[in-house]
């Protein structure tokens, strides 16, 4: 279903056009309108099992219908069919080719026995822990376990999709690894089968929870007992996280109404900082780290732009080499839920993917920043998002905004915490998008302020501490800008009526 869910690789383009179209003018309406407040909900279920089913259908029933193509519009028709699934396979590729390229295989080797057996809290950067070629590994193995589990659970490649894998491929490189996500998404598996529910209704509860993979590392290391027993203890733990994720994340994306990308990393703060809490009580405490690779090699530099502009090239060239595509994601405000790809199709979305893409590779060169493992892997998370609320357009103000707050703080742009709050800003990117570039450039003010903050609430133990900052910017910010719109809109219609009035008179 996965490739169905793009259109088949037989597909004529006139078919992908005009279903495209009926994602656009209904399905997108509904999701961006009704069901912002449930995310994770119905209305996301709504999509991926519904909506992209009756496209399927339609697009493989127009596919059938004779039609004339020329033999490079049948090339771009079939390369459009799995364009989304083989891009992330080949990127899983590229990590585990640029692995080998930086280390030999048994430096890999053991670097990634250090990796599975580090603490994993923020900010442990696995370029630091294992070397460059055990995290890369690293990264496309985590790349690999998402994409195994969305095409077992037949789900399309669409934006939620991109976005999730790329996340995890991200962290692949600062926190997560195969040992420590699984037992988190067997947890929401035992979840979906205790209330007879299918897997694929929390698929990306499953894919995005793991960013509280530290927890299951840390009581491992920090418990005084025998080996078999921690190990136990830390798996349990991890399947309770899974567990707990799905209800909590359906709730929290009602907080911020769809304004924050990364709603289960706000609901996974929440859960982080209750269990800490409870840790503490116990006298189990847990301590951030700060191991930070800087520098700038050229060659990851010059794999990202390589990466970015390939991407951009093919989205162009299989979406026949036209810019309208583009423009309609620029125009759309993107917030939760706001699909470019269902909206306006894979190969558009590809070109804004490789353009946020650079944009975040170049600011942080431009800012004299470091290609750490951290920030690649941000950078990796933004080139996801952009198929997903995220865009050029209502991500530069916020970029703005984190960019201003070091002119008014005590911290360098250069500063950790400061250079993946500015490309973690993406996830407020639909406050831009939909009030305006001064709302944007507040917002990405805010978010510095408050993601410096935060991480030390759970210890470090929530990876998504961004996501977090990112919630509470949103539910501060939202209430009280559209009290003021209303409120302005109300006094501009009013002194309408009164100038109506003196006309008349």
């Amino acid at each position: 279903m996965s490739g169905k869910s793009e259109g088949t690789g037989k597909m004529p383009e006139r078919a992908v056009g005009k279903a495209a179209d009926q994602v656009t003018g209904k399905a997108a309406g509904q999701v961006t309108g009704k069901a912002a407040d449930q995310v994770t909900g119905k209305a996301a279920d709504q999509v991926t099992e519904r909506t992209v089913g009756q496209i399927t259908e339609q697009t493989a029933w127009m596919a059938r219908k004779p039609d004339k193509l020329s033999r490079l519009e049948n090339m771009t028709s079939l390369m459009r069919g799995n364009l989304l699934r083989n891009l992330t396979i080949f990127c899983a590729a590229v990590l585990a080719v640029a692995a080998f390229l930086c280390d030999s295989p048994a430096e890999i080797l053991e670097g990634m026995g250090k990796i599975l057996t580090s603490r994993s809290v923020l900010i442990t950067d696995y370029f630091v822990v294992g070397g460059m070629g055990a995290a890369f590994l690293n990264a496309s193995l985590v790349l690999m376990l998402g994409v195994l589990l969305v095409l077992a659970e037949k789900i399309p490649f669409s934006g939620p999709t991109m976005a999730a894998l790329f996340m995890n491929a991200g962290y692949g490189l600062w926190g997560k690894n195969p040992m420590t996500v699984i037992p988190i998404v067997l947890g929401i598996k035992i979840y979906c089968r205790i209330h007879h529910i299918r897997m694929s209704k929390h698929i990306y509860t499953a894919l995005y929870g793991t960013c509280l993979a530290p927890f299951v590392t840390e009581i491992y290391f920090m418990l005084h007992l025998p080996v078999i027993v921690r190990f136990l203890a830390a798996v349990l733990l991890g399947l309770l996280i899974g567990y707990l994720l799905p209800p909590l994340s359906m709730h929290a994306a009602s907080m911020h109404m769809g304004y924050n990308l990364f709603n289960v990393g706000f609901s996974a703060g929440i859960l982080a900082f209750v269990a800490v809490c409870i840790m503490n009580s116990l006298g189990i405490t847990s301590e951030t780290v700060l191991l930070w690779q800087e520098g700038r090699p050229i060659g990851i530099v010059a794999g990202l732009y390589l990466l970015f502009a390939a991407v951009f090239l093919i989205g162009f060239i299989t979406g026949g080499c036209k810019w309208s595509g583009l423009k309609k994601i620029f125009s759309r405000p993107g917030r939760a839920v706001t699909d470019f790809v269902l909206m306006d199709g894979a190969s558009p979305t590809m070109m804004n993917m490789g353009l946020v893409g650079s944009i975040c590779t170049t600011y942080i060169l431009l800012i004299g920043g470091d290609f750490s493992g951290p920030v690649v892997g941000a950078i990796l998370m933004a080139f996801g998002f952009s198929a997903f609320g995220a865009h050029v357009k209502n991500y530069l103000p916020v970029l703005a905004g984190v960019y201003l707050f070091t002119f008014v703080s005590q911290y360098e742009p250069t500063a950790p915490g400061i250079q993946l709050a500015a490309i973690f800003g993406v996830g407020l990117a639909p406050i831009a998008g939909q009030f305006g570039i001064i709302a944007g450039v507040i917002a990405g003010i805010l978010h510095s302020a408050i993601t410096m903050c935060t991480a030390r609430f759970y210890g470090g133990l929530n990876l998504y501490n961004n996501g977090f900052s990112a919630g509470w910017v949103a539910i501060f910010m939202i209430p009280t800008l559209e009290s003021f719109i209303k409120n302005y809109k109300g006094r501009k219609k009013n002194d309408q009526k009164k100038n109506n009035q003196k006309k008349s008179e």
